[in-house]
């Protein structure tokens, strides 16, 4: 169906218009479900944390999102897990193992000299795709405007595919306020001078999804989006749920919309 005044989406592979989805525990017929009802949306899907160290059938799981052209990979704090334990060469292994092209790196759970991290970066973008994580985890941890511009230009520079900014599953630290509104002043000063095609925001929440569409478009990159979100996370971006409905539509239809 052919509906009218709808915003151009982007489409596999996708630079903008990024969905990346968190899985933190599916099984793998959830897996196949979700492939089916959405996997032409997702782009990216994140192994939260550690959990492919607990969960089963992982390996099936990861085939079946691999043969939707859905890039896997796992958790940021499963990284920093093997690498405080200076486990960096069984961690390749393990990637390499679940048969993954694509990594995250993150320092949000521990302390790492940035310069270590873009190291990191450095030497995985050799070989694979690289994801990289700016923010911390910890509410009380505060990171200045001109850090994470800093930072994140670094890592682009090392290697990494795109950035992400940091929100938790949680969606109460990082880019957001902890009542989890988006911290605007941080999100357009990194603007002012990061591309916004090179970055994901993590958006578990409606109300930030909701904020980033309505301020940067139906094509803005989006992550750590529940599994059961993507759809309604689509009908958001082209404006076919309310809190949406009115972004696209000519001016004429305008006077329609609810005082």
């Amino acid at each position: 169906m052919n509906l009218p005044f709808l915003p151009k989406r982007t489409t596999k592979p996708r630079q903008t218009g990024i969905a990346m989805v968190m899985d933190k525990s599916l099984s793998l017929r959830e897996a196949e479900d979700l492939i089916a009802s959405a996997g032409h949306l997702i782009d990216f899907l994140k192994l939260g944390f550690g959990t492919s160290l607990v969960a089963q059938q992982v390996p099936e799981k990861i085939k079946a999102y691999q043969k939707a052209d859905i890039r896997v990979y796992l958790g940021g704090t499963l990284f920093e897990a093997f690498i405080i334990r200076d486990m960096f060469d069984e961690y390749r292994k393990y990637v390499d193992k679940l048969g993954l092209d694509t990594i995250e790196i993150s320092d949000g759970s521990m302390m790492m000299e940035h310069d270590v991290k873009c190291e990191y970066i450095h030497k995985l973008a050799k070989d694979y795709l690289v994801l990289s994580e700016v923010g911390s985890k910890e509410s009380g941890i505060m990171i200045a405007p001109n850090r994470w511009i800093e930072m994140m230009q670094k890592e682009l520079q090392a290697g990494s595919f795109k950035v992400i900014g940091e929100a938790r599953e949680s969606g109460n630290v990082g880019i957001y306020r902890p009542t989890g509104k988006a911290h605007v002043t941080l999100i357009n000063k990194i603007l002012s001078k990061v591309q916004s095609d090179k970055i994901i925001w993590e958006a578990p929440l409606k109300s930030q999804q909701v904020w980033f569409i309505r301020h940067f478009g139906a094509n803005v990159n989006l992550g750590n989006i529940p599994a059961q979100e993507v759809i309604p996370l689509e009908t958001l971006r082209i404006g076919l749920r309310t809190d949406t409905f009115f972004q696209y539509l000519p001016p004429k239809m305008k006077k329609y919309q609810p005082k």
